[in-house]
């Protein structure tokens, strides 16, 4: 059963007055328990359609359905909080927390005992194979492989069911890349969480369970 569904989606940008159309009609659906790879030119609208359905935005027309909820329907805050996260390509942790800090950062948004997001945070840095003399350094002190762990051990803090990759693997070399897969694809297919990567990377296109491309404001499925 679909965890999350495009229902006719549409979206368009203004600029200098005209709208330009970036998704037209997008129908798909995504499961628990799979990794979706989304590929397409620069400037498709991969970036566009991944902000629908993290909640941080809402389409023209049509409706991004979570779990039979549409999110023009929910409170985008406590989505957001409590259902669908995003990975970003630069990491995005916050330079004058330490990587604990960080982890612990959405789960005191959501006023969780000091005590409980401690411990939570020491397990998710545990899930990603963050060492424990590293929680304590600053992001700009770990290689950029630690801090993408440290940006998915944040993800999956508030146990989100849905996480949302934009170019996890853009920054990294080989052996960080494969390990970041490795990862991805345990959290799906042992955890049963849903996995979304937009990618360019051949490498995560080859290993992802399906292949969607975006292309002329169209979702096809590529394999």
């Amino acid at each position: 059963m679909a965890i999350l569904e495009l229902k006719d989606v549409c979206y368009c940008y203004s600029i200098d007055q005209k709208e330009k159309n970036v998704l037209d009609h997008v129908d798909s659906s995504f499961e628990q328990g799979k990794v979706y790879a989304i590929i397409g030119k620069s400037g498709s609208g991969k970036t566009t359609l991944l902000s629908l359905m993290a909640g941080l935005d809402i389409p023209k027309s049509g409706q991004v359905v979570f779990e039979g909820s549409a999110t023009n329907d929910l409170d985008l805050n406590e989505y957001r909080r409590h259902c669908a996260s995003v990975i970003y390509q630069s990491f995005c942790l916050f330079p004058l927390l330490t990587a604990l800090e960080n982890i612990m950062y959405p789960m005191e948004l959501c006023q969780i005992d000091k005590n409980k997001a401690l411990a939570d945070a020491k397990s998710l840095a545990e899930k990603v194979s963050l060492p424990e003399g590293l929680l304590n350094r600053y992001p700009g002190k770990i290689s950029g492989g630690e801090q993408q762990r440290v940006a998915i051990a944040r993800a999956l803090a508030m146990d989100r069911r849905l996480l949302l990759a934009d170019e996890p693997t853009g920054s990294l070399d080989g052996e960080n890349s494969d390990l970041i897969m490795d990862l991805l694809i345990h959290l799906a297919h042992d955890e049963n969480r849903c996995v979304i990567v937009v990618t360019h990377d051949l490498l995560v296109m080859e290993r992802a369970d399906e292949v969607f491309r975006l292309s002329d404001n169209k979702l096809q499925r590529y394999r």
